[in-house]
């Protein structure tokens, strides 16, 4: 039996909350064990690739392993791994077998990362609909943890793999197993201390009661213990004024009907309670839970106003949307952009190419990326445009298909996505500018060029025009000297049902500022991320007032053959709305993507800066001293103490991180700077640093901040552990946690970073309570 911690989710609870979800699935005899939660499958990856396996909830409740028939586990399913389960043939794999399966019998569990999907048949739809239900059922529970159960989960994970006899009891060698498996390497000394302390029965071996004292112990949090102190007169207990004068400090609301709210909410002491007093024990809760997260709560939900001209919007845009990998050799695939629009994702790319049997395909033309059928894309994309957020798509059409099946193409887009499609403007008075998101609520938008043909120009396919294509794009800006070109030189056929389409994004070549006025509201143009940053450099300002009016797209350079991204910072900084990156390659460029479109509900719309909506503004990116947007602020971080880093090196049981913490802020370039703590050896743990880092900010609106953990090393480059990046915007004073994320953006729960940050702008009188009795002080 695993021991019976009575503060951690114990695996008889989630094994509990499954079997309840499931319902009584037999148990079953594969040549493993007889199990309360367990199934037979068959795991698909083409018509020709297929595997029995067999499926079941560990003892940990959070785990189910693939097992190989009769043999070893494979990979298993995390369930803190599992971004969805999908009931049904709804895979590339799956759909391939579509009516030589039985549908309902089917599902597919979707990994985070770059994991491949699982997908598999059951027995029976009975079985099918039980473990979907079941997988969701833990999804959910472990998604809506607070983070002291997560916190409280941490150890006990590895208890029963440390207890190796599994008596439910542990040597002090045991202990120390443990201690290496979560990230910790205590003192001998104090290690031995600890466990003598907690040996009440003097057997050297800790039973399960005196297992959760020594977990206790690990997880007590001293640095917030002397936060509470210093805002308690006596000590115990904070009163209802003490906890009101601690918010007020936060920056938060300090009323004390919020602080009896909170109180209630938080504080689990009945006397406590009633009596309106906040305990220790209360305060960490309210401390470890998302109502102190340093993202603002508020910018969970879209708050800013949606009302506005589409170009007065930051818009979450993807590059080869397609790709699962590089552009030279990888996959396309339906799965990239279900994980870009289940990201907030608002535009996505379409690499379009004749295909077999008349039907268009999709991937990165001449290279050895595989092809996936244009109608599939389309199909997958009204299926998942607006799960995650209200507001329009547009697709970038990249359009190399002939005139029939360009046609195709139109007829595909219509007959799928019906009403969703855009198909003539919402109005039939002029354009003086375009919609807001508002308005396009729940509206598929195409992108692409539209222009007029000439009478010598109409074939007898009855029309000539050009469609969208970053390499025209690309050709047209690099000829700048050039004269305008006549329709002929650079226009290829295109069909009138696709040409239709395109309505609010009408792609033109851009000719230069001197021909601005000459554009209409729904003229854009796309530009290389080389002539983005040129324009930029040399003529911000124009730049800038350009972007207020007009739409913009940015796409990285051809020669970026791994598929890397550019810093999309710079981008922002000249007012452009459709920055694309390469989703499927994780870094700090995605990183600052995720970071820029987290506020505003994730809903891949941000409101741009007053001085980037202006078209007479006087904003300049590359000389920012004095003018719009110019707030001088002081930022000042203290990097206190970090909680339940991961292993890096898992292959060394003896392998303890040594974590330093580096704070960026990504910006303007007179605000871009990075400054970074020591490193702590040999503890990821509890890891404490108490380091002080402050950071001049010119153009605070613009600015991003990013906490990095790496672990440091002598001999090679420093490992990334972690990191979470936000707005300046959105950032919260006072003491705070950050949650920190994966590589691939995924939670990396329960590690966390406690700091705490302060604010200051010039001319803001002091206001927190300590600084008040300080400067009191100061002045008797």
């Amino acid at each position: 039996m695993p021991p019976s911690i009575p503060f951690f989710l114990s695996y008889s609870c989630l094994l509990r909350l499954f079997l309840n979800s499931v319902g009584s699935i037999p148990g079953r005899h594969v040549g493993l064990c007889r199990h309360p939660a367990s199934l037979p499958v068959v795991n698909f990856r083409s018509a020709r690739w297929k595997k029995s396996r067999n499926l079941r909830l560990l003892e940990d409740g959070l785990t189910v392993p693939v097992y190989k028939w009769k043999q070893s586990p494979t990979a298993p399913i995390a369930v803190t791994e599992v971004e969805c389960v999908r009931e049904g043939c709804q895979s590339e794999a799956l759909r391939q077998l579509s009516g030589s399966v039985p549908e309902k019998q089917c599902f597919t569990v979707v990994f985070r990362g770059a994991r491949k999907s699982l997908d598999l048949l059951c027995s029976c739809e009975d079985e099918a609909q039980r473990w979907v239900r079941g997988l969701r059922t833990l999804k959910e529970r472990v998604a809506n943890m607070t983070q002291k159960e997560k916190l409280d989960q941490y150890p006990a994970r590895y208890l029963r793999r440390a207890d190796q006899n599994q008596d439910g009891k542990m040597s002090y060698d045991e202990v120390k197993r443990l201690l290496q498996m979560i990230n910790i390497d205590l003192s001998e000394q104090y290690a031995r201390s600890l466990f003598k302390r907690c040996d009440r029965s003097g057997d050297n071996r800790l039973d399960h009661i005196e297992i959760e004292e020594f977990c206790r112990e690990l997880l007590r949090r001293p640095e917030l213990d002397a936060v509470f102190r210093h805002y308690s007169s006596n000590g115990c207990v904070l009163s209802t004024a003490e906890l009101r004068d601690f918010l007020g400090d936060q920056g938060e609301d300090a009323s004390l009907n919020h602080a009896q709210s909170l109180i209630l909410t938080f504080e689990l002491n009945d006397w406590a309670q009633k009596n309106q007093f906040m305990t220790q024990n209360g305060f960490t809760m309210y401390m470890l839970s998302r109502e102190n997260d340093v993202f603002n709560p508020d910018h969970v939900r879209v708050y800013q106003d949606m009302s506005r001209p589409l170009p007065h919007y930051f818009i979450s845009s993807s590059h080869n949307t397609y790709l699962t990998k590089d552009q030279v050799t990888g996959s396309s695939s339906t799965e990239p952009y279900i994980r870009a629009l289940n990201q907030g994702c608002r535009c996505v790319e379409l690499d379009c190419w004749d295909g077999d049997k008349g039907e268009p395909v999709i991937y990165h033309g001449h290279t050895l990326t595989s092809k996936v059928p244009f109608k599939e894309v389309i199909e997958t994309i009204a299926q998942y445009a607006f799960k995650a957020s209200p507001y329009p798509i547009i697709l970038s059409l990249e359009n190399h298909c002939s005139v029939e099946q360009q046609a195709v193409m139109a007829k595909h887009l219509r007959s799928i996505l019906g009403q969703k499609l855009l198909t003539r403007p919402l109005s039939d008075q002029p354009l003086k500018a375009l919609p807001s998101p508002e308005e396009l609520k729940g509206r598929i938008l195409v992108k692409g060029k539209k222009h007029t043909p000439h009478l010598s120009q109409l074939s007898k396919s009855g029309s000539s025009a050009s469609f969208s294509s970053s390499s025209e794009d690309e050709l047209a800006s690099n000829n700048k000297s050039t004269p305008r070109k006549e329709p002929t030189k650079i226009c290829s056929k295109l069909s009138p049902e696709l040409a239709e389409l395109v309505v609010y994004c009408r792609s033109v070549p851009f000719r230069g500022f001197e021909s601005v006025s000459e554009l209409q509201p729904n003229d854009m143009s796309s530009f290389s991320e080389s002539d983005a940053l040129r324009l930029i450099k040399d003529s911000g300002k124009l730049f800038v007032r350009h972007n207020s009016q007009q739409l913009s797209r940015i796409y990285p350079s051809g020669q970026r053959l791994q598929s890397s991204n550019y810093d999309p910072q710079e981008m922002w900084n000249g007012g452009c709305h459709m920055v694309a990156l390469n989703f499927q390659t994780p870094g700090e460029q995605m990183d600052l993507n995720q970071g820029r479109f987290l506020s505003n509900g994730r809903c891949g719309f941000v409101l741009k800066p007053s001085f980037l909506c202006n078209p007479t503004s006087n904003f300049n990116p590359e000389n920012t001293g004095g003018g719009p947007g110019h707030i001088p602020t002081q930022l000042t971080i203290r990097i206190i103490s970090a909680q339940q880093l991961p292993k890096i090196n898992t292959d060394k049981a003896s392998s303890i991180v040594d974590p330093q913490v580096w704070v960026e802020i990504h910006g303007v370039a007179i605000d871009n700077t990075r400054d970074k703590t020591h490193r702590i050896d040999n503890n990821g743990f509890n890891p404490r640093w108490d380091c002080t880092l402050s950071f001049q900010l010119q153009v605070p609106d613009l600015a991003l901040v990013r906490f990095v953990v790496e672990d440091h090393d002598h001999t090679a480059k420093n490992d990334f552990v972690g990191q979470f990046t936000l707005p300046f915007t959105s950032l919260r004073t006072g003491y705070r946690h950050v949650h920190l994320l994966k590589a691939d953006g995924s939670s990396l729960s329960p590690a966390t970073l406690f700091i705490h940050v302060k604010v200051a702008r010039r001319g803001v009188p002091i206001k927190t309570v300590s600084e008040r009795m300080a400067a009191a002080k100061a002045k008797a």
